[in-house]
């Protein structure tokens, strides 16, 4: 308890929530993290794919780049209007519910869950490779750099968001402007030579020229690509952190986050196009760009610094939205209930903890490699991005309202580029790795309806008026002790039976007469007049013995309740816990499920 309150901090009262909500700036910091984190390698994936078809097709990196500019453009018009239509956050979930039905919300969710899994796993990876690219002797220990990381990441989010926001804003500011700097004095160098360097292939890069420049590799390098768009859903799942008035508020720090993403991400890929930059596997693009512009010097240190910290800390956008989509999924039922539940810092602590565990994972498995886990990053997202914008459609054809048909275009023109753009996703990277998606999604709503159904199974049997429901009646109570000898524990428990009302009968079970017999002497003496039963047992069995006896009961009388007061001696050590035979463990266990049957444990502890 210490220890987490040192890690985590005192609790805070429910009074305290209105406290805990985001202003915009440091909003900016926890939401759009992931997104404007994106910049820091999107680019370098358009060009690890263009660069298959040799230097020459690099060019096409500024077209490519153009089109997904346009994409966040279209994306960023149309969560302003989700931001505004649903201001209780959920994002594509909640639209998806409300206008698509069930199974595209669920759809919709847990290609969110595991986006936002693998968002953590990606920015974190990135994050450490933007450090190893500076210092290359860390590389082999990437993985352990990665796990620590997210650890830190779990330990700062359960301290409370607005706490947590005010540790990252520094951090995350310091990061964009870094890369500010780097894309305004990169561009205003680059107008002063007009005349793009040209490319050359240096040692340790990909060999170029292994496949033809095609359409489809095209269309690969754009699914790519659009890695820089994820995360832009984040805000409007959480709307409901901002402060008052929550819409207003989500909406404007969107354009704050699009603006900033933008920039980044066509100022880096010009300037990757102008100076002539290749994909290298031992240093990153942003590396080589910072390289030509600043040197090895200071700024140089200062921009692969700061990228590594937006990259990491592009995690906690996941860590904002993946626990208040668990929240909403389970007042719907969707998810366990508690992971509606706050924690003691008013935060959603059970998503968090889940979240950092399956991205640590996630990790893992992948071996902290940025471009392993890429195929896995941008599906997810843009299913979410197509279901919204398709129930946005079907929302303003229904509701209709004011300019209803400017706001059907928009989120039209969202539908239809996303979902060409999920399908150009889907099918470049399937056989990559894209497939473990849409089997995860799979799985993920079946166990969301099989969490419904039991939910529901659980209400009716439980409510008051389901037919037979009835007053309580009054019942027999036969309140039995098992007795393996006479001891303090025993006559404790004892003592606690004969407090309640009831039959009070205790049992033993006769392994051996000799024992049995100065058991019943004993009894006699310390057992205060309660009868005790001496039950055979011819295959010595004790728990069989005891089990055979109170289904009897249950048998002879359907109105008789049988309460068993367990007697456990507990060590004042918990491995002294192996010295003992458990048997008050067995017996719970075989008793735990027996209807009519109660259980009371009468614990007696050794001081020593």
């Amino acid at each position: 308890m210490i220890l987490k309150r040192w890690l985590v901090g005192d609790p805070l009262k429910t009074t305290q929530a209105a406290g805990q909500r985001l202003s915009k700036t440091l909003a900016l910091a926890i939401f759009s993290s992931n997104n404007i984190s994106s910049v820091a390698y999107a680019t370098e994936e358009i060009l690890l794919v263009l660069v298959l078809a040799g230097t020459a097709a690099l060019t096409l990196s500024i077209p490519v780049s153009l089109a997904i500019l346009f994409l966040v453009l279209v994306l960023t018009i149309s969560y302003r209007q989700i931001i505004y239509e649903y201001p209780e956050g959920g994002g594509a979930y909640a639209v998806a519910k409300a206008n698509l039905g069930e199974i595209p919300a669920l759809t919709a969710a847990g290609a969110l869950m595991i986006s936002y899994i693998v968002t953590v796993a990606v920015s974190v990876a990135a994050g450490i490779a933007a450090i190893t690219s500076a210092i290359p002797s860390l590389f082999v220990h990437r993985e352990a750099l990665g796990l620590v990381a997210i650890i830190f990441m779990v330990i700062m989010n359960l301290r409370g968001v607005r706490e947590s926001g005010q540790f990252f804003a520094v951090p995350t500011y310091f990061a964009i402007a870094a890369l500010i700097l780097l894309v305004a004095v990169g561009v205003i160098r680059s107008l002063y030579d007009l005349k793009p360097i040209p490319m050359t292939m240096p040692l340790g890069s990909p060999i170029g020229g292994l496949e033809p420049l095609t359409l489809f590799l095209v269309l690969r390098a754009f699914a790519v690509g659009c890695s820089a768009v994820t995360g832009m859903e984040v805000i409007s799942n959480g709307v409901t952190a901002f402060r008052h008035p929550e819409s207003k508020n989500a909406a404007t720090t969107m354009i704050w986050m699009s603006v900033i993403l933008g920039s980044l991400f066509i100022g880096i890929s010009w300037m990757a196009y102008h100076y002539g930059i290749v994909p290298k596997a031992d240093e990153t693009v942003v590396s080589q760009l910072a390289r030509l512009t600043f040197g090895s010097g200071a700024i140089y240190y200062a921009v692969q610094i700061g990228t590594m910290l937006l990259l990491i800390l592009a995690a906690n956008s996941a860590f904002a939205g993946f626990p208040q989509l668990s929240s909403i999924l389970a007042r719907d039922g969707f998810m366990p209930h508690q992971m509606a539940t706050f924690g003691d810092r008013l935060v959603f602590s059970n998503g968090i903890i889940i979240l950092g565990f399956l991205a640590g994972l996630l990790l893992v498995i992948f071996q902290g490699d940025t471009h392993a886990l890429i195929p896995l990053y941008a599906i997810g997202v843009f299913i979410s991005f197509t279901l919204s914008q398709t129930g946005m459609v079907k929302r303003w054809l229904v509701k209709q309202g004011p300019h209803w048909r400017k706001k059907l275009i928009v989120n039209g023109i969202g539908a239809v580029t996303t979902g060409v753009a999920t399908t150009i996703i889907a099918s470049t990277k399937f056989t990559e790795g894209a497939w473990i998606v849409f089997l995860l999604v799979a799985i993920l709503i079946l166990m969301f309806q099989g969490i419904r159904s039991h939910y529901r199974a659980v209400s009716e049997q439980i409510t008051l008026d389901r037919r037979g429901s009835r007053p309580p009646l009054p019942r027999r109570n036969v309140v039995i002790i098992p007795v393996s000898g006479v001891n303090r524990a025993v006559i404790r428990a004892l003592d606690y039976a004969r407090s309640r009302p009831g039959e009070i009968r205790a049992v033993y079970v006769d392994l051996d007469p000799e024992e049995s017999a100065k058991v019943k002497i004993q009894w006699a003496q310390w057992g205060g007049g309660v009868n005790l039963i001496a039950l055979p047992s011819p295959y010595r069995s004790v728990l069989g013995s005891l089990l055979e006896y109170v289904e009897e009961i249950l048998e002879k009388d359907p109105n008789t309740w049988v309460t068993v007061v367990i007697p456990e001696i507990l060590p004042a050590r918990w491995w002294q816990n192996i010295l003992h035979n458990q048997r008050a463990l067995m017996l719970k266990g075989a008793l735990l499920f027996k209807e009519r049957v109660i259980l009371m444990d009468v614990p007696f502890h050794l001081t020593r």
